[in-house]
Order: C-alpha cells, then structure tokens, then sequence
C-alpha cells in the first residue's frame, strides 16, 4: 500500500516523497489568503444538475468580462 512505502522510505532515511518545513510554509503562504478571501466573501457553492450547462454563476462571472462559453 502507499503508507508501507511511506514508513519503509521513512525507516531507510528516503526524504524524496517528503516535504520539507520550508516547502510547507511556502504552500501555505501562496494558499492561505486564498483561503481567508473565501471564507470572508461567504458565498458558499453554486450546485447545478448533472447533465446541464453548469452553474448559472459560471455564466455571470463571464458576462460581467463581455466573455461567454464558447460551444464545441
């Protein structure tokens, strides 16, 4: 399984399927006012029906831009 290689790589001193603290903390730098932008708009998912054109919020966020989906 993935975590047998995991511990084994950890026991034989392998650090290449590991991150580094400073790899983490940079991720996270890029990642977290992503987050906080997120959770301070609040506008939670836009649900649509499988089979359809999306959600109607993906089309807005387009028109505001003059842009819309092209077919295929």
């Amino acid at each position: 399984t993935g975590y047998e290689t995991l511990i084994y790589d950890c026991m034989m001193g392998d650090p290449t399927l590991f991150r580094r603290a400073d790899e983490i903390e940079s991720g996270w730098r890029v990642v977290q006012p992503i987050l906080d932008a997120w959770r301070e708009r609040n506008e939670g998912l836009s649900f649509y029906e499988a089979g359809s054109d999306g959600p109607q919020a993906a089309a807005e966020l387009l028109s505001r831009s003059g842009r819309d989906w092209r077919e295929i």
